[in-house]
């Protein structure tokens, strides 16, 4: 099947996929604003409902995307794949307001260098993501193809830095830490942030599959 065909009266799954993108991108940016101005209760609260609002949007896609696919004969890229490809999409978008409510419920003081640094780099998989969905309907140009699967690359690699941060953390974490309480917080927070960028690299394996099916 042909990359850049439109889809018959039933809109365009490449359209979907580059606003669920910037939905993720928004609850990213919110979540950062959230981190950076943690001390403040007020606009702490103003972020966590920025996050919630950007997720719940992409949530809307999620949902017409399916609609749309059980609606459509034929699809421009494989079905299973235009599944998979928005579901885990919007994984990413529940992991960073997940990790908006934990911060929350788990009543968290204050934000550490821990915590700043994963959510940089949750922060660029995010935008690296976007831009790659924005290829998917490009891919029968070569040099498109070329340029999605690097940023594939580039994901994999802040997967990895993200990591690295937060095998450091909770070694500084279980050595530093008295009081048992802050270790599970923590642990926790740090878990679903390294989490994002894990689900960043998996729609990247995603895309990877659809170039390799495709090309």
């Amino acid at each position: 099947m042909l990359f850049g065909k439109l889809l018959p009266r039933g809109g365009n799954f490449f359209e979907l996929f580059n606003q669920h993108a910037e939905r993720i991108v928004e609850a990213a940016h919110a979540f950062t604003q959230l981190v950076a101005n943690y001390s403040d209760p007020h606009l702490r609260e103003q972020y966590n409902r920025d996050v919630d609002n950007a997720e719940r949007a992409a949530d809307r896609i999620t949902q017409e995307v399916n609609r749309l696919l059980h609606r459509t004969f034929i699809t421009p890229i494989d079905r299973d794949q235009i599944h998979q490809l928005i579901n885990t999409m919007d994984d990413v978008a529940d992991l960073i307001q997940d990790s908006a409510e934990t911060m929350s419920l788990y009543d968290l003081r204050s934000v550490n260098e821990e915590i700043t640094r994963l959510t940089d780099l949750s922060v660029k998989c995010v935008e690296r993501l976007k831009h790659v969905v924005g290829l998917i309907g490009k891919l029968a140009d070569p040099a498109v193809t070329e340029a999605a699967l690097k940023t594939c690359e580039e994901i994999d690699r802040l997967e990895s830095d993200a990591d690295r941060v937060m095998r450091s953390a909770m070694s500084r974490l279980f050595r530093e830490e008295p009081d048992v309480r802050e270790v599970l917080k923590l642990k926790a927070i740090y878990e679903l942030l390294e989490t994002i960028t894990d689900k960043c690299e998996d729609v990247a394996n995603v895309i990877e599959g659809i170039i390799l099916e495709n090309s």
